[in-house]
C-alpha cells in the first residue's frame, strides 16, 4: 500500500512506508527487544561489563525504532507524521553498527584474558581500534543517510549504502581476524586456554553475532541498491525477518553466552597479579605513543 507523505511537513509527495505498517508485527518485536534489552542491562551491571555499553544502547535503539514503526501503525495511510518515520529509519538502521562495537572490544579481551598476543597479525590495541573506527565511520554515515532519507535526497540513499558496504567490509575482515587468531591460539595454546576452556564458547558467541549482522547488512545493502520501488522495500516481511529477527537473535546471543564472564576473568587476574588491565592496555609503541586505556 502506497502511503504519500502529506505536505504539513514541506515535503509533499515523498513516500514513508510502501504498505501499511503492521502494529501487530511491531509489538512483538517492541516486547522482543524490551525482554532482552532489560535483560541485558541487569546483566551488564551485575558483571560491570562496561565495554557491552555500545551493545545495550543499540538494544534500546531497536525497541525504540520498533515502537516507532507501532506509532505509525496506528496512524492512517496516507497522512503519516514524520517524528515516527525517523524513529523508526534511524534506529532500526544504526543498531546494528552499535552492536559491532562492543563485539570488536571482546575480541581484543579476549586475547589479552589468553595473554594471546602473539596469536594476531596486528598489535591488539591496534586491532581493537582499527575496527572501531571503522565502525564509527559506518554509524555517522547510516546515521546521516537516515536523517536525509526523510527528506527524500537521494544523498540520504547514497550515504545508507556507503555505511553499510564499510560496515560489511569491516565485519568481513573482523570474522578473518578473530578466525585466524582462533586457528593458531588453538594450534599453540597459552597456559590460560587450558585453564580458562570455556573461551571457545565466547568465541563461538562472536562468530554467530558477526554472520547474523553480515547477513542483516547484505539485504538491506540490497534493499537501498534496488531503491523505493524494489521487491524488499516494498514488503514488509524483510524487515522483520532480516533485521528485526536476524538482529534479535544477535542480542538473544549474548544474553545466553555474556562476555561478563570475559570482564571477571580480566579484573581477577588484574587483582590476583597486582597489574591492572590498564597496565596492559596503556602499553607504549617503540616510539613512545601512549595506547589509549579502554575500560572492561
Amino acid at each position: 500500500m502506497l502511503s504519500l507523505r502529506d505536505d504539513g511537513d514541506g515535503l509533499s509527495g515523498f513516500e514513508y512506508y510502501y504498505y501499511h505498517p503492521s502494529m501487530a508485527a511491531a509489538i512483538v518485536f517492541i516486547i522482543l527487544f524490551g525482554v532482552s534489552t532489560g535483560l541485558h542491562i541487569v546483566q551488564m551491571f551485575r558483571t560491570r561489563t562496561w565495554f557491552m555499553v555500545p551493545f545495550v544502547i543499540g538494544a534500546i535503539f531497536e525497541t525504540i525504532g520498533y515502537i516507532g514503526r507501532a506509532l505509525s501503525a496506528k496512524q492512517n495511510p496516507g497522512p503519516y507524521t514524520l517524528v515516527p518515520y525517523i524513529i523508526q529509519t534511524i534506529l532500526i538502521l544504526v543498531a546494528p553498527a552499535l552492536f559491532a562495537a562492543s563485539i570488536y572490544m571482546e575480541l581484543g579481551r579476549i586475547v589479552f584474558m589468553l595473554d594471546g598476543d602473539k596469536a594476531l597479525f596486528i598489535r591488539r590495541t591496534w586491532l581493537t581500534r582499527i575496527f572501531v573506527i571503522g565502525d564509527v565511520f559506518s554509524f555517522l554515515l547510516q546515521s546521516s543517510g537516515g536523517g536525509l532519507l526523510a527528506t527524500g535526497s537521494a544523498l540520504g540513499k547514497t550515504l545508507i549504502v556507503v555505511g553499510l558496504f564499510i560496515q560489511l567490509v569491516f565485519f568481513g575482515l573482523f570474522v578473518v581476524a578473530a578466525a585466524l587468531f582462533h586457528m593458531r591460539i588453538s594450534k599453540m595454546p597459552t597456559q590460560k586456554c587450558y585453564n580458562l576452556p570455556w573461551w571457545r564458547r565466547h568465541m563461538l558467541s562472536l562468530y554467530v553475532v558477526s554472520i547474523l549482522i553480515l547477513i542483516r547488512s547484505i539485504v538491506r545493502v540490497v534493499e537501498y541498491l534496488q531503491g523505493y520501488t524494489g521487491y524488499i522495500m516494498e514488503h514488509e516481511a524483510f524487515i522483520y525477518i532480516f533485521d528485526g529477527l536476524v538482529m534479535w537473535l544477535a542480542t538473544m546471543t549474548m544474553n545466553w553466552i555474556h562476555p561478563g564472564e570475559v570482564a571477571r576473568e580480566i579484573r581477577s587476574a588484574r587483582t590476583g597479579s597486582g597489574r591492572g588491565v590498564a597496565d596492559e592496555e596503556q602499553l607504549h609503541n617503540k616510539d613512545g605513543v601512549r595506547m589509549d586505556y579502554v575500560p572492561v
